[in-house]
């Protein structure tokens, strides 16, 4: 399991980490504080792209997506006092 964040209190987005392809599965969790989280792909590492509603979480979440090879990242966004999220593919 590839790790995004552990605890995150701001916005921003993580290092990225390569893909392989094929299916996996999104995990976020901790306390949003309403801040959301969603993950991201990218061809190149410089442009990306918002996977899709499926893997953008406003509250704990776990979905699955299917993508060929590429870069992926999570970006918080809206980060605010109470914010802590953990999230992993």
């Amino acid at each position: 399991m590839s790790r995004f964040f552990d605890e995150a209190a701001e916005s921003g987005s993580s290092a990225p980490v390569e893909w392989q392809g094929g299916t996996g599965t999104f995990w976020a969790w901790g306390d949003f504080g309403g801040a959301s989280v969603a993950l991201e792909a990218s061809p190149d590492g410089d442009t990306w792209f918002a996977v899709g509603e499926a893997v953008h979480f406003t509250e704990k979440g776990v979905a699955a997506f299917a993508l060929g090879p590429c870069r992926l990242r999570a970006t918080i966004a809206g980060a605010g006092e109470g914010t802590s999220i953990s999230a992993r593919i």
